[in-house]
Formats: C-alpha cells, structure tokens, sequence
C-alpha cells in the first residue's frame, strides 16, 4: 500500500475521516443508494401503474426487471475484472460514475416518454455499472489501506452496502408514490451520480498490478479461466464459494419479506420497511463487531460462529412464526411490535444479521490477503459472477417451493437447515476455520 499517512489506528470511525478511505465509501454507498433508488421505483411503478406502462401483469415485470438487473453480472463481470487489474482503480471509479450519470439521464427520457423499453435498457446500463464497479470495489482496499484497517474497511463497505439498499428502497418507494411526474425518479438519480462522481474525485490513485494485460472480452472463456485461476488458491476459492451461498440465504429472505410482513406478520407496508431494517442493524451489528473482535485482522474463528447463528436464528424464524395467517385490517408498526411473536421474530432477523456480517466480512478479507494481487480484481470479478449465479439459482429454487405448497417460514427454516451443508463443507474442506475457532474461544475465555 502507497500512502503518506501514518496511522496506528485503524477503526470505523478512523477511517470514515481520512482520504484513503472516505471518499472511496461515500463513492460507492451512492452507488449502491442509487441502484436501489431506481430499481424500488421502477418496481412500485410497474406494480400499481402497470396498465400505465404495459399489458404484461405486474408479476412478470417486476421479475423480468429483477433478471435485466443481474443479467450484465453475468456478461460483463470476467471483463470488468480484467479492466481492473490492467487500469487505475480510481481513475475508473471515476469513469463509472460518469456513466452513471449519463444512465440517469437515458432513463429521464424513458420517463419522459413514458417508454417501458427505454427504462429496462437503463436498468441493465445500471446493471452494467454495478458490474464495472465491482472489482474496483473490493481490489481497491488492499491498495489503500495496512493489513490492521482492512477488517475495518470491509466491515464498513457491508454495513454501507445493506443500509443503501434500505435507504435506497425508502427513497424509491417514496419516489415513486409521491404522485408527481415519474421523471423526477430519475433526476433523483442524477443528482445523486453526480454527487457520487464529485466523490471519487477525491480517491487517491491506484495503479493497476498488471497494466500490459490483454484482455480477453469473450466472457465464456474468460470467466472459465478466472475461476480455473481461483480454484488453484483453495482457501481463496471456498471462500467464494460461501460468500456465494451467504448471498443466496441473504437474498431469499430479502425476496420473501413483503410477503412475509403482508400474510404472516399480518402488517401493512411499513412492517416490511420494519423488516428490512432490523435485518440491516443488524448487518451493521454484526460487521462492527466483526472489527471489534478479530483483534484487526483476518480472523476466521468468527465464520464458524456467524454460520451457526445463521441456522440457529433461521430455524427459529420457521417456529416463531404464527401458524395463523391474520385476517382483517393489516396491522402498523406499532401494533405488530406489541405481540410478542413479532418481537421474537424480529429479534431472530436481528440476529441472523449479526451472524451474517461475522459471516461474510472475515471471507472478502481472506480473499483480499491470500489472492494474488496480480489478480485480485479478476478474483473478485469471479466472486460476483458466482454471486450471482447463487442467487438466481436460489430465487428459481424458493419460487418452485412456494409454488409447490411450501409456507415462507418453512422455505426459512428449510435455508437454515441446507445452510448446515454448506457450512460443513466449508469446515471439512478448510479445517482452518475451526481450528481459529478453537484458538478464538480459548483466547476469549482466557481473555
């Protein structure tokens, strides 16, 4: 890492005020903010404005918009990567959010136009943005940042990541039910681009590892050799293979809460916003503690830990739930907060939020310190698209169990216990995780 400042420090608050970081993270929280600022509103809008727009039904849109979003992750990630192993990391940044920009300004037209066609194009250009940025995302925070901060920096890019997506929702929601002219949707985003672009301005430099790389733009044959590439660092590999299945479990529970909130809480709208918060704290939580007690470094005993609660609170989701669907006038937030099955429940989501960031922040460490730093970014690139490929291999998979007769609290209960597997074959293959386990607990009972 090239850096001018000093630091013995290396703590969340430590790093929000100094220029290695900071304007890293505010560059990408607005990037993550944005994404979901569209996408809500986008949804909102095709689900009780769809005969406005289209005479497809509402529920094919929305997911037709899930699968323009993810589909650049699989197109473009294996070029993204290698973009950013061979060029400047910040001067890319940069680069991206001027597209970001120019994205906001194609979707006003769409909006304009009252265009479906245009708006799908926007979203898979802001697919597209998400994909370019990826790499430079994670592969940046060795660059900028000593050994002991790195724990800290990711811990802080996933707490950011979750609480954009929960602002993001509001905002686009808000947005899109204010009952003005869509359009301002998009000059929302804009402003927010150009926001995220006067950020990155201020990222230091960060020369790339390999700029005489050739790039390959097939993305078969080049996703095929980064992750042939990342197989031969074992420890690097399984730890993409479980921040991959993180993101799957991550993913079905965040798809099922508006139906979840609606037809087993028995609550109105805000008890999904209710829902998606507790569950955000809690990454947030569980992230910063992640900080706290690995000591400033890659402690893998956490994982261990995180995959139990992960299961634990999981099943407990599944036999905390009212077997009773509730009928009437769907409940506020303050109603459901005073039947204590909800507060179970949203205890249980609290805490598989905490698990999830003792989860997943010690593996992207992992993969930032044991990759090649040759190539990080492609390594990273190939972690996305595995990413996801999990998830939509777990969205297909909970829509076919749903529709067989399946209850969501027991789709819940069936992800914690198949979390059990793959939790296992993590720890059987890499016996490290347990062994830092061990060492952990004995350390923190001496302690």
């Amino acid at each position: 890492m090239n850096t001018g400042e000093k630091s013995e420090q290396g703590g969340l608050l430590h790093l929000l005020s100094v220029r290695r970081f900071a304007p890293f993270f505010v560059t990408q929280f607005l990037g993550a903010f944005n994404d979901n600022v569209f996408k809500n509103a986008l949804v909102v809008l095709l689900t009780f404005q769809a005969a406005q727009w289209t005479s497809l039904p509402p529920e094919i849109l929305t997911n037709l918009a899930a699968g323009v979003f993810i589909l650049p992750f699989f197109l473009f990630s294996a070029t993204a990567g290698q973009i950013a192993d061979k060029f400047d990391k910040a001067g890319l940044a940069r680069l991206v959010k001027l597209l970001e920009m120019a994205i906001m300004g194609f979707a006003a037209a769409g909006f304009h136009f009252h265009d479906l066609s245009i708006l799908l194009v926007a979203l898979f250009l802001l697919g597209l943005h998400s994909t370019l940025f990826g790499p430079v995302k994670y592969a940046i925070l060795p660059q900028h940042l000593h050994a002991h901060e790195l724990v800290a920096g990711n811990a802080l890019v996933e707490s950011g990541t979750f609480v954009a997506i929960l602002l993001g929702t509001l905002v686009g929601g808000l947005l899109a039910g204010a009952g003005g002219h869509p359009v301002w949707v998009a000059l929302a985003g804009l402003g927010i681009a150009a926001a995220g672009y006067g950020a990155s301005r201020f990222i230091p430099a960060a020369p790339p590892p390999v700029p005489d790389l050739r790039i390959n733009f097939n993305p078969l044959s080049e996703t095929w050799r980064n992750i042939a590439f990342a197989r031969r660092e074992r420890a690097v590999f399984l730890a993409i293979l479980a921040i991959s299945w993180f993101w799957l479990y991550g993913a079905l529970f965040l798809a099922q809460f508006p139906a979840y909130a609606k037809n087993i809480l028995g609550g109105d709208e805000s008890s999904v916003t209710l829902l998606l918060a507790v569950f955000t704290v809690g990454i947030g939580v569980g992230s910063a503690l992640c900080e706290r007690l690995s000591g400033k470094q890659v402690e893998l005993g956490l994982v261990p830990l995180g995959a139990i609660g992960l299961t634990a609170f999981g099943i407990d989701v599944w036999l905390a739930s009212p077997q009773i669907v509730p009928g009437g006038i769907p409940l506020d937030v303050a109603a459901l907060l005073s039947r204590v099955s909800t507060l179970r429940v949203l205890f249980d989501f609290l805490m598989i939020g905490i698990a999830g960031g003792f989860f997943i922040v010690p593996l992207y460490v992992l993969i930032q310190v044991r990759g090649d730093p040759r190539h990080r970014a492609r390594l990273i690139a190939t972690n996305n698209i595995l990413n996801a490929l999990f998830m939509v291999v777990g969205a297909l998979g909970a829509a076919a169990l749903l529709g067989g007769g399946l209850s969501i609290p027991a789709l819940f209960g069936l992800a914690a216990i198949v979390n059990v597997v793959m939790a296992s074959f993590l720890f059987v293959c890499d016996r490290e995780y347990l062994q830092r386990c061990r060492h952990w607990l004995g350390h923190a009972r001496g302690g």
